[in-house]
């Protein structure tokens, strides 16, 4: 017993076999193994190293948006002078990646609760009491009814914010019309902690002197930071000034084309610019609903002991600042890309994917293709024997037909 144990164990430790190969003289055969066999190759470098990037370890980065706006308008409006600021035409003042630059707005000055007419815009009509529900409220209304229709204007008594803000006319040309001169600073930072890697829009080239100087343009000043209001609106398809009559949406794509595998010096922002929503394209817009961008709010203030407030409906352009990845990391050819996408319309902090060379999942990655060829060969003995198979089942199934034909034709 103990000499049979100690053989199987010698054999197993100090011998060593290896499978047989047999040598197909085929072209049929030879040919099918070599389209599979470049299939499977193919799959392995095209798929699963320069795709999704087999040879890498991901890690995760966090990202941040601050911005500024900056410059100043002036109004003379019934003889009333003012100049507009940024803090009276930015919303919200935080500088996130999501605010509204106002361009044109209507003003309801001196309301108060209390009781008047609602708006005679031809949705609230009235002939009587009996259609003014007291305590109701109508859908497109301004107040709670009080059951009294008002002759002079056919429209029922509300309790509301008085005077009824009438917005049935909007300004035009806009009144801040020269916001187009405005300029928006962009500061946008990316974080692979992994990696140890920390990247801004404010790369080597963009110093404070430069910054204090250029404006963007895609071909001389691809890299600033600072853009014209105007020039973001019009890069994105709209037309400034109808965009800036109603308001509508911009949004402004930061892409990062970075390769971790090469220097970082390479890694730089490129900026492009969409129209998300606005007026219309193409000649349809009165078949759109609901164009433009507005929303109001008020500045409340007491008077004579009684609360007052200062209604502004703001029309304007929606600014939103989108973050989007694409790493590319394959250290032979730079020209090839990864995909880690990011989108960030309205919040403060993103996060992106990148990967790097690392050599274990780059054996793993070669690993799974070594197996896959060893399934491959399976396969291709397979089809050597149903190869040499084939002939003998075909003559078989052409024998019992034509023996079926023979006993068909004695039966009659």
């Amino acid at each position: 017993m103990k000499s049979q144990i100690k053989t199987t164990f010698s054999n197993f430790f100090f011998e060593y076999e290896t499978p047989r190969q047999v040598l197909v003289k085929n072209k049929r055969v030879a040919v099918v193994c070599r389209i599979i066999q470049m299939g499977v190759l193919a799959y392995i470098i095209g798929w699963v190293f320069m795709y999704e990037k087999g040879y890498q370890v991901v890690d995760t980065a966090i990202g941040s948006i601050f911005t500024k706006m900056k410059g100043v308008s002036f109004t003379n409006i019934s003889k009333k002078e003012r100049i507009w600021d940024v803090a009276d035409y930015v919303f919200p003042e935080q500088g996130d990646s999501s605010f509204v630059v106002m361009t044109n707005y209507i003003v309801t000055v001196g309301q108060k609760q209390g009781k008047c007419a609602e708006l005679p815009d031809g949705k609230n009509k009235c002939n009587s009491d009996a259609d003014c529900d007291e305590g109701k409220y109508k859908r497109m209304g301004n107040g709670h009814m009080t059951g009294r229709c008002m002759n002079e204007t056919s429209t029922c008594e509300i309790y509301s914010w008085c005077p009824v803000e009438d917005d049935r006319k909007i300004p035009d040309p806009p009144v801040l019309l020269t916001a187009e001169n405005y300029t928006l600073f962009i500061k946008n930072s990316i974080t692979f902690r992994q990696f140890n890697v920390v990247r801004s829009n404010l790369v080597e080239s963009v110093n404070q002197s430069y910054i204090n100087t250029c404006l963007y343009h895609p071909k001389t000043d691809p890299l600033c930071p600072i853009f014209r209001l105007g020039d973001i609106v019009e890069r994105s398809g709209l037309n400034f000034s109808e965009i800036a009559r109603v308001g509508g949406a911009i949004g402004v794509l930061i892409d990062w084309d970075c390769n971790l595998d090469l220097s970082i010096r390479h890694c730089k922002p490129k900026y492009e610019f969409y129209g998300l929503y606005g007026t219309g394209k193409n000649g349809d817009k009165e078949e759109k609903p609901s164009l433009g961008y507005n929303f109001r709010y008020a500045k409340y203030y007491v008077e004579d002991a009684v609360e007052k407030r200062t209604l502004m409906k703001v029309f304007g352009v929606r600014i939103d600042i989108i973050v989007h990845g694409r790493v590319s990391l394959f250290f032979m050819d730079h020209s090839q890309r990864n995909d880690g996408t990011c989108t960030i319309p309205f919040v403060y902090n993103c996060s992106l994917q990148a990967g790097k060379f690392d050599i274990i999942p780059t054996l793993t990655a070669i690993g799974s293709g070594v197996g896959i060829f060893g399934v491959v060969s399976v396969t291709e003995n397979k089809l050597i024997y149903l190869y040499k198979e084939i002939p003998g089942i075909i003559s078989s199934i052409f024998f019992n037909y034509r023996l079926h034909l023979l006993d068909s034709t004695v039966m009659k």
